[in-house]
C-alpha cells in the first residue's frame, strides 16, 4: 500500500466522522491548544512593545454572565486585529479558532465585535490569559 493511501484513508475516515462528539484525541488537542495559548499569553504580557497601550474593544466589559465560547470567538477577532503588533497573536488567534471547532460559533468565527468601550492591548491579554486559565482548570 502506498504512503498516500495510508495517509488518505484515515483522513477520509476522520472527515466522515465529523460532528459534535468529542473524542479523547480531540480533548487532548484542545487541552494542548489551551496550554499553548496560556504560555504565549504569559510571554506576551512580559514583552515590552509600544503597541501594548493601543486601544482594542473591551470584550470583557460585560462578559461576567456571557457564554465562554462566544467570548473566545470575540477574542479571536481582537487577536486578529492586533497581530500586526505582536506576531504571537496570530498563533493565539489560530488556537482560539481551534477551540471553537465543533461549536456552533465555528461558522461565524471570528465573531463580529460591536464598537463600544475600549481597553489597552495589555489589559486584553491579561483578561484573556485569566479566561483561558479558568477554562483549562475547569476541563480537568
Amino acid at each position: 500500500m502506498s504512503i498516500l493511501a495510508r495517509v488518505l484513508l484515515p483522513f477520509l475516515a476522520l472527515l466522515a466522522c465529523q460532528g459534535d462528539v468529542v473524542s479523547p484525541w480531540t480533548h487532548t488537542l484542545r487541552t494542548n491548544m489551551l496550554r499553548e495559548s496560556i504560555r504565549r499569553l504569559h510571554q506576551l504580557q512580559h514583552t515590552q512593545v509600544s503597541c501594548n497601550e493601543m486601544n482594542v474593544t473591551d470584550i470583557f466589559a460585560d462578559s461576567k454572565h456571557g457564554d465562554t465560547m462566544e467570548l473566545l470567538c470575540k477574542a479571536a477577532t481582537v487577536a486578529r486585529e492586533g497581530w500586526s503588533c505582536h506576531r504571537h497573536l496570530e498563533g493565539i488567534y489560530t488556537n482560539l479558532l481551534g477551540l471553537l471547532r465543533g461549536h456552533r460559533l465555528e461558522h461565524q468565527a471570528p465573531c463580529p465585535v460591536a464598537a463600544g468601550s475600549t481597553t489597552s492591548l495589555r489589559s486584553f491579554l491579561k483578561e484573556l490569559h485569566q479566561v483561558l486559565q479558568e477554562k483549562y482548570k475547569n476541563q480537568k
